[in-house]
Protein backbone atom coordinates (compact mmCIF):
# COMPACT_ATOMS: atom_id res chain seq x y z
CA UNK A 1 0.00 0.00 0.00
CA UNK A 2 1.31 3.43 -0.89
CA UNK A 3 1.85 5.96 1.86
CA UNK A 4 1.67 8.98 -0.41
CA UNK A 5 -0.54 8.72 -3.46
CA UNK A 6 -0.13 10.49 -6.76
CA UNK A 7 -3.03 12.63 -8.03
CA UNK A 8 -6.05 10.50 -8.78
CA UNK A 9 -4.25 7.28 -7.81
CA UNK A 10 -5.53 5.84 -4.59
CA UNK A 11 -6.19 2.46 -3.07
CA UNK A 12 -9.34 0.75 -1.93
CA UNK A 13 -10.88 -2.69 -2.48
CA UNK A 14 -11.88 -1.58 -5.97
CA UNK A 15 -9.57 0.79 -7.80
CA UNK A 16 -10.23 2.70 -11.00
CA UNK A 17 -13.13 0.54 -12.17
CA UNK A 18 -13.75 -0.18 -15.81
CA UNK A 19 -17.46 -0.21 -16.55
CA UNK A 20 -19.27 -1.99 -19.33
CA UNK A 21 -22.93 -1.30 -20.01
CA UNK A 22 -24.50 -4.18 -21.89
CA UNK A 23 -27.93 -4.39 -23.52
CA UNK A 24 -28.86 -7.58 -25.32
CA UNK A 25 -31.94 -8.21 -27.44
CA UNK A 26 -32.80 -11.50 -29.07
CA UNK A 27 -35.58 -12.00 -31.61
CA UNK A 28 -36.58 -15.43 -32.91
CA UNK A 29 -38.84 -16.15 -35.87
CA UNK A 30 -39.70 -19.22 -37.92
CA UNK A 31 -41.86 -20.30 -40.89
CA UNK A 32 -43.65 -23.52 -41.84
CA UNK A 33 -42.64 -25.51 -44.89
CA UNK A 34 -46.01 -24.73 -46.49
CA UNK A 35 -45.26 -21.02 -46.37
CA UNK A 36 -43.68 -19.39 -49.38
CA UNK A 37 -40.52 -17.68 -48.10
CA UNK A 38 -39.08 -14.68 -49.86
CA UNK A 39 -37.04 -16.10 -52.76
CA UNK A 40 -34.58 -13.25 -52.35
CA UNK A 41 -34.14 -12.91 -48.60
CA UNK A 42 -32.16 -9.95 -47.40
CA UNK A 43 -28.56 -10.52 -46.40
CA UNK A 44 -27.41 -10.45 -42.80
CA UNK A 45 -27.64 -7.15 -40.99
CA UNK A 46 -24.21 -5.50 -41.00
CA UNK A 47 -22.51 -5.51 -37.63
CA UNK A 48 -21.26 -2.14 -36.43
CA UNK A 49 -19.10 -1.42 -33.41
CA UNK A 50 -20.28 1.88 -31.99
CA UNK A 51 -20.57 3.24 -28.44
CA UNK A 52 -24.17 3.79 -27.32
CA UNK A 53 -25.60 7.03 -25.94
CA UNK A 54 -24.33 7.78 -22.45
CA UNK A 55 -26.37 8.08 -19.27
CA UNK A 56 -25.85 11.80 -18.85
CA UNK A 57 -24.34 12.87 -15.52
CA UNK A 58 -23.22 9.69 -13.77
CA UNK A 59 -23.92 8.91 -10.12
CA UNK A 60 -22.20 5.60 -9.38
CA UNK A 61 -22.50 3.73 -6.09
CA UNK A 62 -20.93 0.45 -4.97
CA UNK A 63 -22.68 -2.35 -3.05
CA UNK A 64 -20.18 -4.89 -1.64
CA UNK A 65 -21.30 -8.51 -1.39
CA UNK A 66 -20.94 -8.37 2.41
CA UNK A 67 -23.55 -5.58 2.74
CA UNK A 68 -27.20 -6.39 3.32
CA UNK A 69 -29.12 -4.61 0.53
CA UNK A 70 -32.25 -4.60 2.70
CA UNK A 71 -30.41 -2.26 5.08
CA UNK A 72 -30.08 0.35 2.30
CA UNK A 73 -33.28 2.33 1.61
CA UNK A 74 -34.73 2.29 -1.90
CA UNK A 75 -34.22 6.03 -1.99
CA UNK A 76 -30.44 5.54 -1.84
CA UNK A 77 -30.70 3.34 -4.93
CA UNK A 78 -32.78 5.96 -6.73
CA UNK A 79 -30.03 8.50 -6.11
CA UNK A 80 -27.73 6.51 -8.45
CA UNK A 81 -28.02 5.65 -12.10
CA UNK A 82 -25.33 2.95 -11.81
CA UNK A 83 -25.00 0.42 -8.95
CA UNK A 84 -21.90 -1.82 -8.92
CA UNK A 85 -22.10 -5.15 -7.08
CA UNK A 86 -18.66 -5.98 -5.68
CA UNK A 87 -17.21 -8.49 -6.26
CA UNK A 88 -16.68 -11.43 -8.52
CA UNK A 89 -13.12 -12.80 -8.65
CA UNK A 90 -11.12 -13.66 -11.75
CA UNK A 91 -8.94 -16.77 -11.87
CA UNK A 92 -5.77 -17.06 -13.94
CA UNK A 93 -7.75 -19.26 -16.33
CA UNK A 94 -10.25 -16.45 -16.99
CA UNK A 95 -13.06 -18.06 -15.02
CA UNK A 96 -15.00 -15.77 -12.67
CA UNK A 97 -16.61 -16.60 -9.33
CA UNK A 98 -19.36 -14.33 -7.99
CA UNK A 99 -19.35 -13.75 -4.24
CA UNK A 100 -22.76 -14.45 -2.70
CA UNK A 101 -24.61 -14.78 -6.02
CA UNK A 102 -27.99 -14.79 -4.30
CA UNK A 103 -27.30 -11.34 -2.94
CA UNK A 104 -26.28 -10.16 -6.41
CA UNK A 105 -29.80 -11.02 -7.57
CA UNK A 106 -31.33 -8.97 -4.76
CA UNK A 107 -29.08 -5.96 -5.43
CA UNK A 108 -29.67 -6.07 -9.18
CA UNK A 109 -33.44 -6.31 -8.76
CA UNK A 110 -33.45 -3.45 -6.26
CA UNK A 111 -31.34 -1.30 -8.58
CA UNK A 112 -33.64 -1.90 -11.55
CA UNK A 113 -36.79 -1.25 -9.53
CA UNK A 114 -35.36 2.12 -8.62
CA UNK A 115 -34.25 3.16 -12.09
CA UNK A 116 -30.53 2.31 -11.84
CA UNK A 117 -28.34 0.12 -14.02
CA UNK A 118 -26.95 -2.99 -12.28
CA UNK A 119 -23.27 -3.86 -12.80
CA UNK A 120 -20.99 -6.69 -11.72
CA UNK A 121 -17.60 -5.61 -10.38
CA UNK A 122 -14.76 -8.09 -10.97
CA UNK A 123 -11.50 -8.07 -9.03
CA UNK A 124 -8.73 -10.59 -8.38
CA UNK A 125 -5.02 -10.85 -7.73
CA UNK A 126 -2.55 -9.01 -9.94
CA UNK A 127 -1.04 -12.37 -10.89
CA UNK A 128 -4.39 -13.77 -12.03
CA UNK A 129 -5.19 -10.69 -14.12
CA UNK A 130 -1.75 -10.75 -15.72
CA UNK A 131 -1.88 -14.46 -16.54
CA UNK A 132 -5.39 -14.30 -17.97
CA UNK A 133 -4.66 -11.28 -20.17
CA UNK A 134 -1.26 -12.45 -21.38
CA UNK A 135 -2.68 -14.33 -24.36
CA UNK A 136 -5.41 -13.65 -26.89
CA UNK A 137 -7.02 -16.98 -26.00
CA UNK A 138 -7.07 -16.10 -22.31
CA UNK A 139 -8.64 -12.70 -22.95
CA UNK A 140 -11.23 -14.19 -25.27
CA UNK A 141 -12.20 -16.83 -22.72
CA UNK A 142 -12.53 -14.24 -19.95
CA UNK A 143 -14.70 -11.97 -22.10
CA UNK A 144 -16.99 -14.89 -22.90
CA UNK A 145 -17.31 -15.67 -19.18
CA UNK A 146 -18.14 -12.02 -18.46
CA UNK A 147 -20.80 -11.85 -21.16
CA UNK A 148 -22.28 -15.12 -19.96
CA UNK A 149 -22.48 -13.85 -16.38
CA UNK A 150 -24.18 -10.64 -17.48
CA UNK A 151 -26.80 -12.53 -19.48
CA UNK A 152 -27.37 -15.17 -16.80
CA UNK A 153 -27.92 -12.55 -14.12
CA UNK A 154 -29.77 -10.04 -16.31
CA UNK A 155 -27.18 -7.35 -15.58
CA UNK A 156 -26.43 -4.11 -17.42
CA UNK A 157 -22.67 -4.06 -17.19
CA UNK A 158 -19.36 -5.06 -15.71
CA UNK A 159 -16.81 -3.18 -13.60
CA UNK A 160 -13.21 -4.37 -14.11
CA UNK A 161 -10.93 -3.97 -11.07
CA UNK A 162 -7.39 -4.97 -12.06
CA UNK A 163 -4.98 -3.76 -9.37
CA UNK A 164 -2.73 -2.78 -11.03
CA UNK A 165 -1.52 -3.07 -14.63
CA UNK A 166 1.65 -1.08 -15.21
CA UNK A 167 4.12 0.06 -17.82
CA UNK A 168 6.88 -1.29 -15.56
CA UNK A 169 6.08 -4.96 -16.19
CA UNK A 170 4.44 -4.75 -19.60
CA UNK A 171 0.93 -5.49 -18.35
CA UNK A 172 -0.12 -2.09 -19.64
CA UNK A 173 -0.03 -3.58 -23.14
CA UNK A 174 -2.15 -6.60 -22.27
CA UNK A 175 -4.50 -4.39 -20.25
CA UNK A 176 -4.98 -2.20 -23.32
CA UNK A 177 -5.65 -5.26 -25.48
CA UNK A 178 -8.15 -6.60 -22.95
CA UNK A 179 -10.03 -3.30 -22.80
CA UNK A 180 -10.12 -2.92 -26.57
CA UNK A 181 -11.34 -6.47 -27.11
CA UNK A 182 -13.89 -6.17 -24.34
CA UNK A 183 -15.11 -2.91 -25.85
CA UNK A 184 -15.40 -4.42 -29.32
CA UNK A 185 -17.33 -7.38 -27.93
CA UNK A 186 -19.76 -5.15 -26.08
CA UNK A 187 -20.11 -2.24 -28.48
CA UNK A 188 -21.73 -4.33 -31.21
CA UNK A 189 -24.53 -2.28 -32.76
CA UNK A 190 -24.21 0.35 -30.04
CA UNK A 191 -25.59 -2.02 -27.43
CA UNK A 192 -23.19 -1.38 -24.55
CA UNK A 193 -20.39 0.74 -23.19
CA UNK A 194 -17.49 0.52 -20.83
CA UNK A 195 -15.03 2.77 -19.10
CA UNK A 196 -11.96 2.59 -16.94
CA UNK A 197 -8.89 4.27 -15.62
CA UNK A 198 -5.48 3.02 -14.49
CA UNK A 199 -2.86 5.72 -14.15
CA UNK A 200 0.21 3.88 -15.44
CA UNK A 201 -1.52 1.61 -17.89
CA UNK A 202 -4.01 3.87 -19.61
CA UNK A 203 -2.78 5.03 -23.00
CA UNK A 204 -3.63 8.00 -25.17
CA UNK A 205 -5.18 5.45 -27.54
CA UNK A 206 -7.71 4.51 -24.86
CA UNK A 207 -8.17 8.06 -23.62
CA UNK A 208 -8.92 9.59 -27.00
CA UNK A 209 -10.44 6.54 -28.69
CA UNK A 210 -14.04 5.38 -28.61
CA UNK A 211 -13.46 2.16 -26.64
CA UNK A 212 -13.80 3.84 -23.26
CA UNK A 213 -16.88 5.85 -22.34
CA UNK A 214 -16.13 7.12 -18.85
CA UNK A 215 -13.47 6.90 -16.18
CA UNK A 216 -13.89 6.65 -12.40
CA UNK A 217 -11.11 8.72 -10.82
CA UNK A 218 -10.21 7.71 -7.25
CA UNK A 219 -9.48 11.06 -5.64
CA UNK A 220 -9.02 9.61 -2.16
CA UNK A 221 -6.68 7.44 -0.03
CA UNK A 222 -3.89 10.03 -0.18
CA UNK A 223 -2.85 9.06 3.34
CA UNK A 224 0.40 8.67 5.30
CA UNK A 225 1.20 6.26 8.12
CA UNK A 226 4.05 8.49 9.30
CA UNK A 227 2.98 12.11 8.76
CA UNK A 228 0.24 13.41 11.10
CA UNK A 229 -2.65 15.74 10.24
CA UNK A 230 -3.05 14.54 6.66
CA UNK A 231 -6.51 14.54 5.07
CA UNK A 232 -6.74 11.59 2.67
CA UNK A 233 -9.35 13.19 0.39
CA UNK A 234 -9.44 16.95 0.58
CA UNK A 235 -10.90 19.32 -2.00
CA UNK A 236 -7.45 20.13 -3.38
CA UNK A 237 -6.86 16.46 -4.25
CA UNK A 238 -10.11 16.43 -6.22
CA UNK A 239 -9.01 19.53 -8.13
CA UNK A 240 -5.52 18.13 -8.75
CA UNK A 241 -6.90 14.79 -9.93
CA UNK A 242 -9.34 16.28 -12.42
CA UNK A 243 -6.70 18.72 -13.66
CA UNK A 244 -4.25 15.87 -14.23
CA UNK A 245 -6.62 13.59 -16.10
CA UNK A 246 -8.61 16.18 -18.05
CA UNK A 247 -6.02 18.87 -18.75
CA UNK A 248 -2.65 17.09 -18.59
CA UNK A 249 -3.66 13.69 -19.95
CA UNK A 250 -6.41 14.89 -22.26
CA UNK A 251 -9.29 12.84 -20.90
CA UNK A 252 -12.54 14.18 -22.42
CA UNK A 253 -14.52 15.96 -19.73
CA UNK A 254 -17.65 13.96 -20.56
CA UNK A 255 -15.80 10.77 -19.53
CA UNK A 256 -14.39 11.99 -16.20
CA UNK A 257 -16.13 10.74 -13.03
CA UNK A 258 -14.92 12.05 -9.65
CA UNK A 259 -14.61 9.50 -6.86
CA UNK A 260 -15.89 10.37 -3.36
CA UNK A 261 -15.20 8.47 -0.10
CA UNK A 262 -17.87 7.50 2.43
CA UNK A 263 -15.27 6.60 5.05
CA UNK A 264 -12.46 8.16 7.04
CA UNK A 265 -8.77 7.46 7.63
CA UNK A 266 -6.36 8.51 10.39
CA UNK A 267 -2.93 9.96 9.66
CA UNK A 268 0.46 9.14 11.13
CA UNK A 269 -0.62 5.73 12.40
CA UNK A 270 -1.47 2.33 10.94
CA UNK A 271 -4.51 2.08 8.73
CA UNK A 272 -5.27 -1.45 9.92
CA UNK A 273 -8.32 -1.41 12.13
CA UNK A 274 -8.40 2.38 12.37
CA UNK A 275 -10.41 3.39 9.31
CA UNK A 276 -14.11 3.94 9.89
CA UNK A 277 -17.27 4.28 7.82
CA UNK A 278 -18.77 7.76 7.69
CA UNK A 279 -21.84 6.43 9.53
CA UNK A 280 -19.61 4.98 12.28
CA UNK A 281 -17.85 8.34 12.66
CA UNK A 282 -21.20 10.05 13.12
CA UNK A 283 -22.11 7.42 15.72
CA UNK A 284 -19.06 8.59 17.73
CA UNK A 285 -20.33 12.18 17.67
CA UNK A 286 -18.50 13.17 14.51
CA UNK A 287 -20.15 16.09 12.77
CA UNK A 288 -21.63 15.85 9.25
CA UNK A 289 -20.47 19.47 8.84
CA UNK A 290 -16.81 18.71 9.59
CA UNK A 291 -13.99 16.79 7.89
CA UNK A 292 -12.34 15.43 11.05
CA UNK A 293 -13.36 13.94 14.38
CA UNK A 294 -11.88 12.31 17.48
CA UNK A 295 -12.76 8.63 17.63
CA UNK A 296 -11.72 5.44 19.39
CA UNK A 297 -11.57 1.78 18.37
CA UNK A 298 -10.17 -1.27 20.11
CA UNK A 299 -6.48 -0.61 20.74
CA UNK A 300 -6.58 3.03 19.63
CA UNK A 301 -8.05 5.68 21.89
CA UNK A 302 -8.94 9.28 21.00
CA UNK A 303 -7.23 9.62 17.64
CA UNK A 304 -8.14 12.00 14.83
CA UNK A 305 -9.84 10.59 11.76
CA UNK A 306 -10.23 12.52 8.51
CA UNK A 307 -13.25 12.18 6.23
CA UNK A 308 -15.54 14.19 3.96
CA UNK A 309 -18.51 15.85 5.60
CA UNK A 310 -21.49 17.16 3.70
CA UNK A 311 -20.03 20.61 2.89
CA UNK A 312 -16.96 19.08 1.24
CA UNK A 313 -19.06 16.54 -0.66
CA UNK A 314 -21.22 19.40 -1.93
CA UNK A 315 -18.16 21.36 -3.09
CA UNK A 316 -16.76 18.31 -4.84
CA UNK A 317 -20.09 17.61 -6.50
CA UNK A 318 -20.17 21.13 -7.92
CA UNK A 319 -16.57 20.70 -9.04
CA UNK A 320 -17.55 17.50 -10.85
CA UNK A 321 -20.52 19.25 -12.42
CA UNK A 322 -18.33 22.06 -13.74
CA UNK A 323 -15.23 20.09 -14.77
CA UNK A 324 -16.38 16.48 -15.21
CA UNK A 325 -19.47 14.38 -15.89
CA UNK A 326 -20.26 12.43 -12.75
CA UNK A 327 -19.46 11.27 -9.24
CA UNK A 328 -18.74 7.83 -7.79
CA UNK A 329 -19.14 6.79 -4.12
CA UNK A 330 -17.32 3.99 -2.31
CA UNK A 331 -19.61 2.73 -0.85
CA UNK A 332 -23.33 2.74 -0.04
CA UNK A 333 -23.08 0.72 3.15
CA UNK A 334 -20.65 3.21 4.74
CA UNK A 335 -22.87 6.22 4.16
CA UNK A 336 -25.56 7.43 6.54
CA UNK A 337 -29.16 6.67 5.58
CA UNK A 338 -30.76 9.81 6.99
CA UNK A 339 -30.54 13.55 6.42
CA UNK A 340 -26.77 13.37 7.01
CA UNK A 341 -26.19 11.12 3.99
CA UNK A 342 -23.28 12.12 1.76
CA UNK A 343 -24.98 10.75 -1.33
CA UNK A 344 -28.09 12.78 -0.49
CA UNK A 345 -25.95 15.91 -0.06
CA UNK A 346 -24.40 15.31 -3.48
CA UNK A 347 -27.72 14.70 -5.24
CA UNK A 348 -29.37 17.69 -3.59
CA UNK A 349 -26.48 19.90 -4.70
CA UNK A 350 -26.64 18.54 -8.24
CA UNK A 351 -30.42 18.94 -8.41
CA UNK A 352 -30.88 15.21 -8.98
CA UNK A 353 -34.38 14.01 -8.13
CA UNK A 354 -34.87 10.79 -6.20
Amino acid sequence: MLDSMLPGWGHRPSAFPLIVILSIALAVSSCRKSENPNPNPPGPTPVTITPPPDLGFYVVGYMPSYRDPDAIPDQKFRMCNVVNYAFAAVASSGDITIANPGRLTVVADKARRNGAKAFLSINGSTANWAQMASTAAGRNYFIRQVMGALRANNLNGVDIDWEFPSTADGTSATFTSLMQELGDSCHVNAKCKYAGSYRDAITAELLQGDKVDFYNIMAYDDFSTTAPFRQHSDFTLAQTSLNYWVNTRGMPRKRAILGLPAYGRPSGITQTGTTLAYSAILAQNGSPLSDSATVSVTGFNSYTIYYNGQPTIKRKSMLAKSLANGIMLWEKGQDANDAYSLLKAACDTLGRSY
